[in-house]
């Protein structure tokens, strides 16, 4: 081990699995992990500009994201490459698991999105879900989605993201 790589921050291989294949892999930096709960930063992982109409993803965003071994979704804190908050993009997840230096998280479709002033909180993807059959193939994780989604949304709307990733 040479005298640098005790300076050098952690690295953390994020695996977004959703219908059993992985749908991105990246490298993010690991920030902490208390047991529970696992914070890793990121730059934009997508390729070129994602707009969604309500916010756009581009090169330079950088995004933290929390990921928990007991909740059943993910919150990324968007920030743009001058550092001014966009908002919050939150997975609706199996919770996640690390092994080593990897974090498995399933996606379940359903997301919200919190703008960075508060006034804009919208549930995505909800027709995704309800064809994705997981209601009929696993209905208590179904449940436990839109449980997921519902505590998400009261806390985007009620101002507790920020206080959630404290």
């Amino acid at each position: 081990m040479s005298a640098n790589s005790a300076d050098r921050p952690s690295q953390l291989e994020v695996v977004l699995v959703k219908a059993g294949r992985t749908k991105i892999r990246y490298t993010g930096e690991l920030l902490a992990d208390d047991g529970t709960r696992v914070a890793v930063r990121a730059p934009w992982a997508g390729s070129g500009v994602r707009d969604f109409g309500f916010v756009r993803f581009e090169p330079g965003d950088v995004f933290t994201e929390y990921y928990w071994r007991d909740r059943w979704y993910a919150v990324k804190e968007v920030r743009s490459a001058t550092g001014a908050l966009k908002g919050w993009y939150c997975d609706v997840t199996r919770p996640a698991r690390r092994s080593g230096a990897e974090l498995v998280v399933e996606d379940l479709d359903l997301d919200l999105w919190c703008s960075a002033d508060g006034t804009d909180v919208r549930r995505l993807d909800e027709d995704e879900f309800a064809e994705s059959g997981l209601g009929e193939s696993d209905p208590e994780a179904a449940r436990a989605a839109l449980a997921a989604l519902d505590e998400l949304e009261s806390l985007a709307r009620g101002g507790g993201l920020t206080a959630l990733l404290a």
